[in-house]
């Protein structure tokens, strides 16, 4: 596991910092991002083994990032993890559409499932 960075776009920053400890505790590497500006940015400039990423951002909406991840040469088939509140079958969809890995729920997931799910991508 070890040497595998993960970026997470998330702008509650107690679950963030939470995400974090957790995926740091299995081995990973980790850098946090708060705001969808921030994501753009890093994910412009840096390489990720994977991203868990929040859909409700306070200026750039998950989607849209999704979108530029999806459209970047450096970072297109990088695996990403929506984990997010929206449950709407919807928002579901669209995400696995935009090419999301996989939808996770918040409220229907641990922090512990969710380091699982990543573990998992790399097996």
């Amino acid at each position: 596991m070890n040497g595998k960075t993960i970026l997470i776009i998330e702008d509650d920053t107690f679950l963030q910092g939470l995400t974090a400890n957790k995926l740091q505790q299995s081995g990973f590497e980790v850098n946090t991002v708060s705001n969808g500006s921030d994501a753009i940015t890093e994910i412009s400039t840096q390489k990720y083994d994977a991203i868990i990423l929040d859909l409700m951002l306070p200026d750039v909406s998950g989607f849209e990032i999704l979108k530029q991840i999806r459209g970047r040469e450096t970072n297109n088939q990088v695996p990403v993890l929506i984990f997010s509140n929206l449950s709407d079958d919807k928002d579901i969809k669209m995400g696995l559409e935009l090419g999301a890995t996989d939808y996770l729920v918040k409220a229907n997931f641990t922090l512990e499932e969710l380091v699982e799910k990543v573990k998992n991508i790399f097996i």
